[in-house]
């Protein structure tokens, strides 16, 4: 099984080869190698419209998720019966958006989208943020992701605070 990995956006110049090597690392650390994942890649319209659409949400964001197990708890992997159910659902990075996001704050890129790529990931395995304590429960999953993500790559990534976070 394997990530689909689309670029849709022209705005940003995107090393591919680097993200799919960071979205397969994420999968091996959480154990879901097994399953397909979509990732893909949308400029700040396409991302504002898939966000008003869902969410009514008329803004873009940097990343959003649609998973294919809907009532996931958070911590607990699919249980698949059929071979194609192996399959943990799509993420669309709004890369145009978090291109900005690292020009104000001075932040690679490539860092910046594998660090919401786990976030996306996160919420493709049943974690939400509504309220403080899934924020704890998410953030305290992204903190082990990424840590072991930068044991075995050497990197120095961290999770997103919910003050840099955009309202999904």
């Amino acid at each position: 099984m394997g990530v689909v990995l689309r670029n849709l956006q022209k705005v940003v110049p995107l090393r591919r080869a680097r993200l799919r090597r960071d979205v397969d690392t994420l999968r091996h650390i959480l154990g879901v190698h097994k399953f397909d994942l979509g990732v893909i890649c949308v400029d700040n319209n396409r991302i504002q419209q898939i966000n008003n659409i869902y969410r009514k949400k008329n803004v873009p964001t940097d990343v959003l998720s649609f998973p294919f197990y809907e009532d996931l708890r958070p911590g607990k992997l699919p249980c698949p019966l059929h071979r194609d159910e192996l399959n943990l659902g799509d993420i669309f990075l709004g890369v145009e958006f978090v291109m900005k996001q690292c020009q104000e704050e001075s932040l690679d890129l490539h860092g910046a989208l594998t660090v919401i790529t786990a976030h996306g990931i996160c919420h493709l395995l049943g974690y939400r943020h509504e309220t403080e304590e899934e924020w704890t429960e998410m953030l305290q999953r992204e903190s082990y992701i990424l840590s072991e993500y930068n044991r075995l790559t050497g990197r120095h990534l961290e999770p997103l605070t919910k003050r840099c976070t955009q309202e999904r």
